[in-house]
């Protein structure tokens, strides 16, 4: 489906398949334990048996607000698995969650197991905190992605009537609620439903939410005088918490809960590709400067304060107490992303990598069964990875993150393939008519040397375009072992010429160690450095350094430094 802001076309993550090293193995293992452990926690914890509507007061695990969208992020990657990776057990999984899902949908279409049961009288009385639209957004991508995998239509019909019944309750209408959500998702998640549809009216109820946010008078505001509270109790004191401050055409900086800010945006970016909306897309572009320029860690993650899941102020980034959530880092992918296919701007990319490798990989453990919630960038050594938690958002949407990594990795247009990600593989496309598979052979981020071949049928003449990293000053290209100019494009060395089958490409990207300092107004910065080699962001641990405290250990300027492959070292 065509886009009229949005100038590249993502290859979908199953025509990418990674082969070896570090993301294949990531992948391997989010596989064979990290979909198998978490379902094992949502059974343990009583959030698959909510689904069945039989709990009683007095039970133990009384449901929680949020557990749906824990279940649907668990579906969402085991779907996006089953469809790189059929596996029997793990499909009759899936479906008997379906089934679960589906049984809990009330005669009018409403859809949540919390409010059916819990607390029926509450329905729609507080979108601030309640996370009803949220859990709605998350089972829309589940509902998506079951089909997309399958073929099965059982959980999209279901959640494209909730849809259908939420259209009947939100709106500007007479007799609708002015309302949207306190914690955004459902905005990017009705975009993918139009998408997987055609159904202009999710795309219309998507745009809804985000033009009424903010206005005034304040809805939240509103709702709690309905309830009978008082909004001035407002624990969090201010609606830039739920960035409702203001219409989103006029917030300018990345403020609030950070993980409601990128998804928030994600859905802005989807709006504005699908409808043109230039103002929507300034907007995005402004408080993507505002994020990246002021208020993102040197590992991609974001969230300085720690006491509400915070942005903080500006240049406002502590090591120790920084909260830099794996679920704020993913959102923030997501948002890099659909900025990337918008613009066809390396920028994005390259955070996307930062992001990817140094937050969101730190996010779980080797064994692919242990998990961080909060990546502080300083910790006393008390900080360690949980097996679960009470509010399990981190680990699941890990999950679906790992599944689809493939989509983040090339892109094209009518004449280009874009390679935005590096990692051994192969990345099947179509290109001004014809298929293409590339071959990647790489031990990128270990390496630097990238070696593309190229196999058609038969020559054809397209564009290759292939990103250069922004910690990389001094790359170099070749095809066929010879070395070529090309014309950069926003990050991007750009080939044209009649590719001939087996035509190899070779990108060379030297991985010096390098050291790096903070903008001079990160207060808790002066006078440190962290050093970086290639799209790695190194960690200096207690344990290696015996009796020395590593807030002990000093680096010479004059010091040369140098990297070892250890391979048995993880």
């Amino acid at each position: 489906m065509s886009s009229p802001l949005r100038r590249l076309t993502p290859v979908p993550f199953t025509q990418v398949s990674f082969s070896d090293g570090l993301l294949a193995e990531r992948q391997a293992t989010n596989r064979r334990a990290a979909i198998p452990a978490v379902h094992q926690q949502m059974v343990a914890t009583g959030r698959l048996e909510a689904l069945k509507l039989q709990w009683k007061p007095g039970d133990p695990y009384t449901p929680h607000i949020f557990w749906d969208s824990d279940v649907a992020k668990w579906l969402e990657g085991a779907a996006y698995s089953l469809a790189t990776h059929p596996d029997p057990a793990l499909e009759a999984l899936v479906e008997e969650a379906v089934a679960l899902l589906v049984a809990v949908q009330q005669p009018d279409g409403y859809l949540n197991s919390y409010f059916t049961q819990v607390e029926p009288q509450a329905r729609w009385t507080n979108l601030r905190d309640q996370h009803e639209l949220y859990c709605a957004g998350h089972l829309i991508e589940a509902a998506v992605a079951h089909f997309q995998a399958t073929g099965r239509r059982t959980l999209l019909d279901a959640l494209a009537r909730y849809a259908d019944y939420i259209a009947t309750v939100f709106g500007p209408n007479p007799g609708q609620k002015r309302g949207y959500p306190g914690h955004e998702e459902i905005e990017l998640a009705l975009v993918k439903l139009y998408r997987t549809t055609g159904e202009q009216r999710y795309l219309e109820l998507s745009r809804y939410f985000i033009d009424e946010r903010g206005r005034q008078p304040h809805y939240f505001d509103e709702e709690a005088r309905a309830r009978g509270d008082d909004p001035a109790a407002y624990w969090a004191r201010t609606h830039a918490y739920t960035q409702s401050h203001l219409p989103v055409r006029e917030q300018t900086e990345a403020v609030g809960h950070a993980v409601r800010a990128v998804y928030l945006y994600s859905g802005m970016a989807d709006v504005a590709a699908e409808t043109g909306d230039e103002s929507l897309l300034a907007a995005c572009e402004r408080l993507w400067d505002n994020l990246t320029q002021r208020k993102l860690y040197l590992t991609g993650g974001i969230g300085a304060e720690h006491r509400a899941e915070n942005f903080g102020k500006e240049f406002q980034l502590p090591n120790d107490s920084a909260y830099a959530e794996t679920c704020a880092a993913i959102g923030l992918i997501f948002f890099a992303h659909r900025m990337l296919q918008i613009t066809a701007d390396s920028r994005y990319a390259d955070v996307i990598e930062r992001a990817l490798y140094n937050n969101v990989l730190a996010g779980i453990d080797l064994a692919g069964t242990h998990f961080f919630y909060v990546n502080p960038l300083e910790s006393d050594g008390s900080h360690h990875r949980q097996d679960f938690f009470s509010c399990a958002c981190c680990p699941p949407n890990m999950l679906r993150l790992l599944a689809s990594l493939g989509d983040y990795v090339a892109s094209t247009t009518p004449d280009t393939l874009y390679i935005h990600q590096y990692s051994a593989g192969t990345i099947t496309a179509e290109v001004n008519g014809k298929p293409v598979r590339l071959q990647v052979r790489t031990r990128y981020p270990w390496d630097g040397e990238i070696e593309l071949t190229l196999d058609m049928p038969l020559p054809a003449e397209f564009v290759v375009c292939l990103r250069l990293p922004d910690w990389c000053p001094t790359p170099t290209l070749s095809v066929n072992g010879v070395s070529v100019g090309a014309a950069v494009h926003n990050g991007y060395a750009c080939l044209r010429r009649e590719w001939k089958p087996g035509n190899q490409i070779q990108l060379s990207l030297p991985m010096p160690v390098q050291r790096v300092t903070a903008d001079p107004r990160v207060a808790a910065d002066a006078g440190r450095i962290a050093l970086q080699r290639g799209p790695l962001v190194y960690c200096l641990e207690g344990v290696d350094h015996g009796q020395t405290p590593v807030q002990a250990v000093a680096l010479s300027d004059r010091t040369p430094l140098d990297a070892a492959w250890m391979p048995n070292l993880l």
